[in-house]
């Protein structure tokens, strides 16, 4: 039996090859042409000009806040090239997954913004975004107030979302759930579609081109599929 010392040798070894990797990744992202990472402390040079000198195009702008690895902004920029679309979360390691896909993939409408989504309305100006996706977010348990559907949220969205744009919300927690579709009733919200069971009657009676986009699918929503979770998802405009 080999001495305690040389198994936790082994297992530090890894913990830091883990470490090692995380931090070049956070180095490689910098690098990246598609993502941006901007001081908070100054204001946002391209606020209000995404479209001008940043996509130098006048398509439609959508974002996926809290994108993990960017698996929706990629997949949505592949489904829709007539369309933009802004991954934005704090972590870089996890957005260099999708930033480089969309390198390799030579795609011009995918862009990434590395920031956190308490600070997002310094970074768009006022009807410079069409939609907004939220996919398996932090549900929040003991903290509704920073739900992503929270009002403190939304009240940050409505500086920026033009009038009628989007809000998706996908997502395996009851809890999450729940809490925006009662958000969805108290505020007024005019829903599109809300189901508890994405993938159950109600896939059955979508067009072809939503059952394609419900095709799309994160890291943890496979994940969580996989455990038996039931997928619930909606769109209401604010």
């Amino acid at each position: 039996m080999q001495p305690n010392s040389q198994i936790n040798y082994g297992f530090n070894s890894s913990i830091r090859n883990m470490g090692k990797d995380k931090l070049w990744r956070f180095s490689e992202v910098k690098r990246f042409p598609n993502v941006i990472e901007s001081p908070l402390m100054e204001p946002f040079a391209q606020k209000g000009k995404w479209k001008q000198e940043i996509f130098k195009n006048n398509k439609p702008i959508v974002l996926e806040l809290g994108c993990g690895k960017g698996e929706y902004a990629v997949g949505l920029g592949k489904l829709y090239p007539d369309k933009n679309f802004i991954g934005i979360d704090i972590k870089g390691n996890r957005i260099y997954i999708g930033a480089k896909e969309a390198i390799e993939n030579k795609m011009d409408n995918v862009m990434f913004l590395r920031t956190r989504i308490d600070f997002i309305e310094s970074f768009f100006e006022q009807d410079e975004i069409d939609e907004i996706w939220l996919t398996f977010s932090d549900p929040q348990p003991k903290k509704p107030r920073k739900r992503l559907t929270s009002p403190l949220f939304i009240s940050r969205y409505r500086k920026f979302l033009k009038k009628k744009g989007m809000v998706h919300v996908k997502t395996d927690s009851d809890i999450l759930f729940e809490y925006t579709e009662e958000e969805i009733k108290l505020q007024g919200y005019h829903c599109h579609q809300l189901t508890w069971d994405l993938y159950g009657d109600f896939h059955d009676k979508l067009d072809d081109s939503q059952k394609e986009l419900f095709k799309i699918k994160t890291h943890y929503e496979e994940l969580f599929a996989s455990k038996g979770s039931v997928i619930k998802y909606c769109s209401f405009e604010i």
